[in-house]
């Protein structure tokens, strides 16, 4: 098929995101797929980047992905990815490096080294809401990498939970702690952790109205986080949390969530931003306890200009990221493993500006928000 050179993509536009037209297609580096968009999903990032500034101005925006590959960039494996099959993804949108790509635009450069397959059954579901289930639509393809591949790295790449085991005894004979457990990579870190048999119990922190699908995803108990003393009833009946997340990670929630880690055991919080233990009031500091981050960016396995510093390239974590995909790639197709509700915008890139506000407005809960292209 014949390509357009240039195509409508939402861009970064002083301390919001809007449509343009006549952007130019992106070059596609080394090993990447161009694909067409059947769906794209919204994420805390995107609206982050534009309103701390760490993306150029006009740069694309977005990072989930899932549509039809259109043309092979140089060196992807022929033997495994072909025009017309059926892909989803994550991309770094509003990147300084490469400001050019971004998930919420017509044609989007994607790492084949990190893509996930999808059967070529796949389809649009028609639908405006979409409960939790496995993934035969678009819209459950798109809302699933960037939260679900964050949630395999964390567990085995982070926390060194081996993947494939079988055995019936749990890996770590501790319990793990999700803050947030209804955000969109907190479901998939409950999902993950029963799967893989992780640890004696799943507790997870979230709003008392997700508390029966929460279980069902394996969570073996849940605090309500309105309530005043939430950490004290944790510590009081699980003393010896020594892995723990903060699946929202906001100035608030380190605090509360590297509360909640054991006081006698080495214990280690996992961010998914850029606090360090610096960002914990003294008075509460432990030195016991740290504080590590995981940021799917990596992935790419180059030096990734974020914020004021640069993270180095880190082959291992793409190796890792690498890995995890191939574990969870046929999981997905057999249903093992759910996307979670999802809210559809029915507008495509017309609709994207107003998603990605919803998300920052926190007008969504427990769901992921998708667009879909007609």
């Amino acid at each position: 098929m014949s390509l357009p050179t240039t195509m409508r993509a939402v861009v970064v536009e002083d301390d919001h995101c809007v449509v343009k037209d006549n952007v130019p297609l992106p070059e596609l580096e080394d090993g990447f797929l161009l694909v067409k968009p059947k769906a794209v999903a919204g994420n805390p990032t995107d609206w982050k980047h534009i309103a701390l500034k760490m993306s150029p101005q006009d740069a694309i925006v977005g990072c989930d992905v899932a549509g039809e590959i259109v043309k092979l960039g140089p060196n992807v494996d022929t033997e495994k990815f072909h025009v017309g099959d059926f892909v989803y993804g994550f991309v770094h949108g509003c990147s300084v490096r490469f400001p050019t790509n971004g998930a919420f635009a017509e044609y989007v450069g994607l790492d084949s080294y990190v893509a996930y397959k999808a059967p070529q059954s796949m389809h649009l579901s028609g639908k405006t809401n979409i409960p939790e289930g496995p993934i035969t639509t678009f819209e459950g393809a798109a809302s699933l990498p960037v939260s679900l591949t964050t949630a395999g790295v964390s567990l085995y790449h982070e926390f060194g939970l081996k993947l494939n085991h079988t055995g019936s005894t749990p890996q770590n004979d501790f319990p793990i702690l999700f803050w947030g457990g209804a955000t969109g990579v907190g479901q998939h870190l409950i999902q993950l952790a029963k799967q893989l048999n992780g640890y004696s119990k799943i507790i997870v922190v979230a709003s008392k109205k997700h508390e029966s699908k929460l279980k069902e995803y394996g969570a073996d108990e849940l605090f309500d986080y309105h309530d005043e003393d939430v950490i004290e009833k944790i510590k009081a009946k699980y003393p010896n949390i020594q892995h723990l997340v903060d699946c929202v990670s906001n100035a608030t929630t380190i605090q509360q969530t590297y509360k909640c880690a054991s006081e006698t055991e080495e214990a280690t919080v996992l961010q998914l931003v850029i606090f360090t233990i610096k960002d914990i009031k003294p008075e509460d500091r432990r030195d016991n306890k740290k504080i590590i981050g995981t940021l799917l960016y990596k992935a790419g396995g180059k030096p990734v200009p974020f914020g004021t510093f640069t993270l180095p390239a880190d082959p291992e974590y793409r190796k890792a990221t690498h890995e995890v995909i191939e574990y969870l790639n046929p999981k997905l197709i057999n249903g093992d493993i759910h996307h979670i509700p999802i809210k559809v915008y029915q507008n495509g890139l017309d609709d994207v500006p107003q998603l990605t506000d919803d998300i920052k407005n926190n007008r969504n809960s427990g769901e992921k928000l998708v667009a879909v292209f007609k």
